[in-house]
């Protein structure tokens, strides 16, 4: 099916069954928490050989030689691979073609150069940091990310109307430069493959978000067949980015069986993972507003600075809601790319938004500041008709409907609209609010649903869980579809001997390979409502049972049906601007002395087309402001100038929010159809809740104390430097 307009006639409303949206809890739940859930590394493989990965110990130069024999001399050693098709930077962790590189060539501190194989993974660890290598390192000068770097590359540019000649007539304006640092992903599960021969047949387990591209980028590495190739990723233990594409282990790990003729698994060290694995860029970023007397804006600018690796196309999107989220005639969007030797910049939890959106609502606010306008009044003034440059109609809509209902229910009324006016004790207290925005993806997927003969069914797809729910919701849909119990639906996931999926990535996965599952589901019932003898309009199930008439098993007689359904996103992807929409509230306290800043509570409203499970939905919100609440107050990655080492590369010292960091979270989920979004009407949700929620604490934090922050993270040093004078 190629979606080439809106489809209003979806059925799903029409069913029986009533599963599909209820709150049901993870169908691979039991299996996570009792530990039964066999992640990459964990599948048992007799006669397994351990792989540790040597990286570089320098920013940019060459390897001039490995001496292997060093470590080839101790005991357990069976092999040292320094294969280049391991070590370039063919196999990053990007799904996006990489530049080309000599052999030996580094171009960033912690790039795997060689794999030492051994016995067990103690004697590959000794060995591994005993393996004597040559090399010689180049000025680490260009390492540093400069945001008044002149000769960066423009990767973006949108002009409308003159945006200089607005600011200069317009009675309020704003002209801030915000900065946000670089985030690693940070999943729970580090990177891992186990990968063996049979003959000229390769099969590798391995922790990977996009199976349907990681196949290809494997079958390019290794010079091979996709045919020969089978990938299997059951359980994933979190990505956000990190794993959609192939990295160092995976390659390693199958040049290595194939030299050793055993199996081989490899499994990175949490600092191997921070130093090897792509990061999310930096940002500068510079926010011009001009607006009216009635708040309307009349010129709207966003240009920012990102860096990336020599040759590498990636270039986070800062832009990506900036470019129809407000209106605005006079409009100016750049973006530029500088280039610096640190590891590959990447997708990171939601790329481009994720930073992009709290500089902007920043500048909002400092907007509704200067106007003396409400900020939420402001946002409501400001939403286009229309794409502000394009004129293309929006598919849906609900940022009003979420800026309203999330201030009801938060209280926003009620809040002290100027600076400083609540403390207690040593704690000034505030309030803020920002919207949200995330641009809605969708891709080419597939999808085998089997009703078995025995009135059972079973949906196979090579479709990843990366801990979102998949598993589940494609059981609804299938069990609401067919007329089942969800717990009579088997979903089978994670390998690529079944139909090609979307993956996992930009929130694409359910509304892509759900609307696949329903492709294959009308065909079924297609041939369901023959075998009764009805139409399919009067085709009625539930329970397992036609209405009116014979059980599924009964229907069936012995036999199982099975059909491939197939989704793919057509012309209608150019008529109209497709996003899921949002608001945060958030109220915060900052220590008058320290400039400690805790979130006391936070409210997000999000409107993401249908909700295909209320349960995982929320939990999916809940962990995107879980991720503001970080890019806020604590994460960043910290990279020494001299040398251009990560000095914080693990989760030690890289501060993820922990429990004390995080209230209890107010979620509320308008709920919309979209018909132009996808054939099952839902749009993305997993990455949209934390595109702004980091606007909404800075903003709370000037409320409270006076302290305009404009630096992410907002160290208690960076809040207390900005606070006015006096306590």
């Amino acid at each position: 099916m190629e979606q080439e307009e809106p489809r209003r006639d979806c059925k799903l409303d029409d069913m029986a069954q009533g599963v599909l949206g209820k709150p049901l809890t993870r169908a691979e739940g039991l299996a996570k928490v009792t530990g039964t859930a066999p992640y990459a590394a964990e599948y048992p493989t007799e006669n397994c050989l351990e792989g540790v990965l040597v990286t570089a110990p320098f920013s940019r130069g060459r390897i001039t030689g490995i001496d292997k024999d060093s470590a080839l001399a101790m005991d357990g050693v069976v092999a040292v691979i320094d294969d280049p098709r391991m070590t370039t930077r063919a196999a990053q962790g990007t799904a996006n073609e990489a530049p080309a590189q000599e052999p030996g060539t580094v171009c960033y501190w912690g790039q795997p150069i060689a794999l030492v194989v051994a016995e067990t993974f103690e004697q590959a660890r000794d060995a591994a940091k005993h393996l004597a290598i040559a090399f010689e390192a180049d000025d680490p000068a260009d390492v540093p990310f400069d945001p008044q770097q002149t000769d960066a590359e423009q990767q973006e540019s949108t002009s409308q109307g003159d945006l200089s000649h607005a600011m200069k007539e317009a009675p309020h304006t704003v002209d801030a430069q915000i900065s946000t640092t670089g985030h690693a992903s940070a999943a729970m599960e580090p990177h891992a493959a186990i990968a063996q021969w049979d003959g000229d047949k390769l099969t590798v387990h391995s922790s990977l978000q996009m199976l349907n591209y990681n196949i290809s980028e494997l079958a390019d590495a290794l010079d091979m067949p996709e045919d020969d190739i089978r990938l299997i990723s059951r359980f994933v233990g979190g990505g956000f980015g990190s794993k959609l594409g192939i990295s160092q282990e995976t390659v390693a790990a199958a040049l290595a069986a194939r030299e050793t003729g055993r199996p081989v698994r490899v499994v990175m060290s949490r600092q191997q993972v921070f130093q090897c694995i792509m990061r999310r860029s930096e940002t500068s970023q510079r926010l011009r507003l001009a607006t009216g007397e009635d708040g309307r804006l009349s010129g709207f600018g966003h240009q920012a600075l990102v860096s990336n690796l020599p040759g590498e196309e990636f270039a986070e999107p800062v832009l990506q809601s900036s470019q129809f989220l407000y209106a605005g005639e006079n409009r100016l969007l750049e973006l530029d790319v500088a280039r610096v030797h640190r590891m590959t910049a990447g997708s990171v939890r939601a790329p481009g938004e994720a930073v992009g959106m709290p500089a902007l609502e920043v500048a909002m606010d400092m907007l509704a500041q200067e106007t003396d306008i409400d900020p939420v009044e402001l946002r409501l003034r400001n939403i286009p008709e229309c794409h502000p440059v394009e004129g293309t109609k929006f598919s849906s809509r609900k940022l009003a409907e979420c800026l309203k209902q999330g201030a009801s229910a938060f209280g926003w009324e009620e809040r002290a609209r100027k600076p400083r006016q609540q403390r207690e004790g040593e704690w000034w207290i505030g309030t803020g609010m920002a919207s949200a925005a995330r641009v809605h993806n969708i891709s080419r997927a597939s999808a085998r649903v089997t009703l078995k003969a025995d009135g059972t069914a079973l949906v196979e797809s090579d479709m990843t869980d990366i801990g979102t729910g998949t598993y589940t919701i494609l059981g609804q849909l299938a069990a609401e579809m067919l007329g089942l119990p969800r717990d009579k639906v088997l979903v089978e996931l994670g390998d690529t001997r079944f139909p090609r999926g979307s993956g996992s990535g930009g929130s694409w996965g359910a509304s892509s390979v759900g609307s696949a599952v329903y492709v294959a589901c009308n065909a079924l019932r297609t041939a369901l409502a023959e075998m009764a003898g009805v139409s399919e309009d009067d085709l009625k199930l539930k329970d397992g049972r036609v209405e009116g008439g014979p059980s599924l098993a009964d229907l069936l007689d012995g036999k199982d049906i099975s059909q491939e359904g197939e989704y793919e996103p057509g012309d209608i992807e150019d008529d109209y601007v497709a996003a899921s929409y949002g608001a945060y509230f958030a109220q915060v306290r900052v220590n008058r002395f320290t400039g400690e800043t805790r979130v006391d509570r936070m409210t997000g409203a999000f409107g993401f087309g249908r909700v295909l499970n209320e349960k995982t939905a929320r939990s999916q919100c809940q962990g995107g402001m879980v991720w503001s609440i970080g890019v806020a107050l604590t994460e960043a990655l910290h990279f020494d100038p001299r040398d251009g080492h990560l000095a914080n590369c693990d989760l030690a010292e890289y501060h993820v929010p922990v429990n004390r960091d995080v209230p209890e979270l107010e979620v509320i989920m308008v709920e919309e159809r979209d018909p132009a979004a996808s054939p099952i009407q839902a749009k993305g949700v997993g990455e949209l809740a934390m595109c702004g929620g980091a606007a909404a604490i800075a903003n709370a934090i000037f409320n409270a104390s006076g302290a305009r922050v404009l630096d992410f993270p907002m160290t208690p040093d960076r809040v207390l430097a900005a606070m006015p004078g006096g306590v």
